[in-house]
């Protein structure tokens, strides 16, 4: 149930910048799933909201229109199915963020941007 602390936090992060924290806290005040839907529901979410980031850029191609708000306004649709997942698998967000800057500075640093594979 959401209270009145949490619709305070979430019209605070309105006019302000926020950690990722921050945001995965807000975000969560707006979850409306059922618990025994935890990380599917966020899960195939993502995957749709990702579809439609690739249809906005897909029409860049077929009309010539780049429409950069539609895009973005899509992309915030997956960040909040990835804090939802995080919250489910009980990561922080910023954990997520960090943990993957390592693993690409660490690739960086070894020569293996490039490639597969997950364990590279």
């Amino acid at each position: 149930m959401i209270n009145q602390s949490d619709i305070d936090a979430f019209i605070r992060y309105e006019n302000a910048e926020l950690t990722f924290d921050e945001y995965q806290n807000a975000a969560a005040t707006t979850a409306i799933y059922k618990v025994e839907h935890q990380v599917l529901y966020p899960a195939l979410g993502l995957a749709a909201e990702a579809g439609e980031v690739a249809n906005k850029v897909k029409k860049i191609l077929r009309d010539n229109k780049f429409d950069r708000a539609a895009i973005a306004d899509e992309i915030g649709d997956c960040l909040w199915y990835i804090a939802a997942l995080c919250r489910d698998l009980n990561v922080d967000l910023s954990t997520v963020a960090k943990n993957n800057l390592n693993k690409l500075q660490d690739r960086r640093r070894r020569g293996t941007l490039k490639g597969d594979g997950d364990k590279r």
